[in-house]
């Protein structure tokens, strides 16, 4: 039987994220969205890879399913195309 990890939300924060696609890292969780009534993470919230000295730059949205694996300290993820999309509408 494999063990289990079992991780809290604050040290998930604390993980670096990398995409997976283009292995470039992309920051650390900076926010979750979670369902009250499932009690399940739906999205992790990433810093925006946009920065304005004028507005304030929205974070990128990522859904759950979007994680491929959680290691010790990484999260992996398949964000190239939320991350592209993101750029295209915020440029």
């Amino acid at each position: 039987m494999e063990d289990e990890l079992l991780y809290s939300l604050n040290a998930v924060r604390n993980m670096e994220v990398i995409d997976i696609s283009t292995g470039s890292k992309i920051g650390y969780v900076k926010d979750f969205k979670v369902d009250i009534n499932t009690k399940k993470i739906i999205s992790i919230f990433l810093p925006s890879p946009v920065k304005s000295w004028f507005n304030k730059a929205e974070d990128i949205e990522l859904s759950w399913d979007k994680i491929v694996k959680i290691g010790v300290d990484v999260l992996i993820v398949d964000a190239s195309s939320v991350i592209e999309e993101f750029k295209e509408n915020n440029v």
